[in-house]
């Protein structure tokens, strides 16, 4: 048997199987179960629930994706949404500033968070998980001092036009999916569309090699930690906007799911990379696995266990398929 032949046997035995439709498998398996166990799984109304769900889960995970594409790791996502909360609350609620404009302060709030972190990986030279950990400590330090121990701050009286950020809808279209969809067509366009892109591949490759081929790799850190962090003040607007208020570390929830999203999506990819489809995927059966669990009535630290073990078990999977790759 010739080596080309040899190679496609083993693609087609378990082992290949595996490699290539692993995840469909496990989520299919999944789907199936839900819809077996719980009769509402498949109601439409449910099925839009869970994409409605996961609208800020996915914003968080594309920045995410933006950092982790370049070879980093950003632990500061969630403080950078509720730096966007916080933003926007108070410059509407303390200031009186339009709704419109307190989106544009949200997002600067938001970069700030970025700024900082695009200031010690790119000038201090600190890595990208021990600088964006310092932010985290930091942000998580100043919300609490901010709202005197870590106290939420309402209002009610929030602008319409800003609630139907997180409650209205376009043409039956939650607006928080249309929103997050824009996100995301944006995020594959600059990602795996654009040159852009491509120079982002190359520097999580090799950044040497990168620096070599003339992409100027600082520009790229530098203001790839601020467009995450901005879009991540879209989450926060998003949130603010649902509950009327700003919850100090609120953000903080959303952390670990955007990390085995983007990771589980790099494992679907044929090359084991970072792309927006994938972290779409992912973000997709997180929100699918923590909606069946919901339905099935378990209690709060059972339900807790069990995604906890269902993502240790995919992530395995992920491990895995990157070996058999």
């Amino acid at each position: 048997m010739s080596d080309s032949e040899s190679v496609k046997a083993r693609m087609i035995g378990p082992h290949g199987l595996l490699v290539r439709y692993g995840f469909v498998i496990l989520i299919a398996a999944f789907f199936v179960f839900f819809s077996l166990y719980t009769s509402s799984f498949l109601n439409s109304e449910n099925l839009m629930n869970i994409v409605e769900g996961s609208a800020i889960l996915l914003i968080l995970a594309l920045a995410m994706t933006l950092i982790v594409t370049m070879g980093g790791i950003d632990l500061s996502v969630g403080i950078a949404l509720d730096f966007g909360a916080a933003f926007a609350i108070v410059a509407m609620k303390d200031y009186g500033v339009a709704w419109y404009f307190a989106v544009l302060i949200a997002l600067v709030g938001g970069s700030l968070i970025g700024l900082l972190n695009a200031f010690l990986v790119v000038k201090l030279s600190v890595s990208p998980f021990m600088a964006t950990l310092g932010t985290f400590f930091i942000g998580s330090s100043v919300q609490r001092i901010f709202t005197n121990g870590g106290g939420p701050i309402s209002f009610r009286r929030v602008d319409q036009s800003y609630r139907d950020l997180a409650v209205g809808d376009v043409y039956g279209i939650p607006s928080e999916v249309i929103i997050a969809a824009v996100v995301l067509l944006l995020y594959f366009i600059v990602l795996e569309r654009s040159i852009i892109g491509k120079r982002m591949h190359a520097i999580g490759l090799q950044q040497s090699a990168a620096a070599i081929a003339g992409i100027k790799v600082k520009h790229y850190l530098f203001f790839g930690f601020i467009v995450a962090s901005a879009t991540c003040a879209i989450g926060g607007v998003i949130g603010s906007a649902n509950l009327r208020m700003f919850t100090p570390l609120a953000g903080y929830s959303y952390l670990l799911d955007a990390i085995a999203a983007v990771f589980i999506g790099a494992a679907i990819h044929p090359l084991g990379r970072p792309n927006v489809p994938g972290t779409l995927i992912g973000v997709l059966f997180l929100g699918m696995v923590a909606n069946g669990l919901n339905l099935m009535g378990l209690d709060f630290n059972t339900k807790d266990a069990l995604s906890g073990i269902i993502l240790v078990l995919t992530l395995a999977l992920a491990v895995m398929q990157k070996r058999l790759r």
